[in-house]
């Protein structure tokens, strides 16, 4: 309520005046005025000119102001509609429905009104179209240059298709076709399940059949093909060093490792585009470590070498075993 019943103390030449403004201005001005004005005055500015009551009358003055440019606007649009509708006024509130289109009863008008627009909707379809081919046709000469291109090269597909047609058609009264089995006799039905229809089952077999297969399955396998490859080319590479490592040898090996870790990396790309165009779920894969793929190539040396190991130590044995147990037997013969 206090709100409501506030009447500012200043008059409207006052207010301009305090805003640094004359009567007639727009109300940008106004509001720039203001903003200046308050960055200047308040309170809570680092302006060294802040007050409170200036701030406070800038404020009032603002609001009078306010009021004063909405009170002639409004003023203004009232005397403009007025004399808009003096002239245009109807005299009766009946003619005022049906844009004021027909004579007779209400039906008589209404009926009036709907052929009127249909003959609007008409004349509209009709100016659309003229300035539809106005404008295809006003283009420059490089448009209807691409144009005659794009038209000759339609006629050129066309062309082709009908002489693979005229060739289709001649080898047939040949009979080359003769001999093809299977001749006027529908396709057969590779599948009996009511779930799968099937002209698209009859097409997926016609693909396979052909040697087709899915963009995901190719990258699946080159995938496996590609980890595989590189896996035995980090642990040839490492044994090509030999076991202990020189210092020119331990360099060799951190580049082949740095290497091998840009391979993972331009291998996990190619994961992610798998896992955008694998179907289902259950087939995504996860990326490849190369820390991970490093160990296992270690561990997998070492393998072989112990393997390498144990089997030249059997056969030195074996070496042995043969020479003592010849010389147990000569004993034993002379024994006896």
């Amino acid at each position: 309520r206090m709100l409501s019943g506030y009447k500012p103390k200043n008059d409207v030449k006052d207010s301009y005046k305090v805003l640094e403004l004359e009567e007639g201005c727009s109300l940008d001005d106004v509001r720039n005025s203001y903003h200046n004005l308050a960055k200047k005055y308040h309170p809570d500015s680092s302006s060294g000119m802040a007050d409170s009551r200036a701030f406070i009358r800038v404020e009032e003055a603002y609001r009078v102001v306010l009021g004063d440019l909405a009170a002639k606007q409004k003023s203004d649009s009232g005397e403009e509609e007025e004399d808009q509708f003096k002239s245009k006024s109807l005299q009766h509130r009946h003619y005022l429905s049906f844009e004021g289109v027909g004579i007779g009863t209400p039906s008589q008008r209404e009926k009036q009104y709907m052929q009127f627009r249909v003959d609007r909707a008409t004349e509209q379809v009709l100016e659309y179209r003229q300035q539809r081919l106005e404008s295809r046709y006003a283009g420059s000469d490089l448009s209807r240059a691409q144009e005659v291109r794009q038209s000759k090269k339609v006629k050129i597909t066309q062309a082709v298709e009908r002489l693979v047609e005229d060739l289709i058609q001649e080898s047939m009264a040949k009979g080359d076709f003769d001999n093809l089995s299977g001749k006027g006799k529908p396709l057969q039905k590779f599948s009996h399940s009511p779930h799968i229809d099937p002209m698209t089952h009859n097409l997926n077999r016609i693909l396979i059949d052909n040697g087709y297969q899915p963009e995901w399955i190719l990258l699946q396998k080159e995938i496996r093909e590609t980890i595989e490859r590189l896996r035995k080319s980090i642990v040839a590479s490492r044994r090509k060093l030999g076991e202990p490592m020189t210092l020119p040898e331990q360099k060799q090996w951190g580049r082949v490792c740095e290497q091998f870790a840009e391979d993972i990396r331009k291998l996990n790309k190619r994961v992610d585009n798998f896992n955008l165009v694998v179907p289902i779920l259950s087939r995504q894969m996860v990326h490849f470590s190369t820390d991970k793929e490093i160990l296992r190539a270690r561990k997998t040396y070492e393998a072989v070498v112990e393997k390498v190991s144990d089997s030249g130590t059997k056969e030195n044995g074996g070496e042995e075993g043969k020479r003592f147990g010849w010389k147990s037997s000569l004993l034993k013969w002379l024994k006896l």
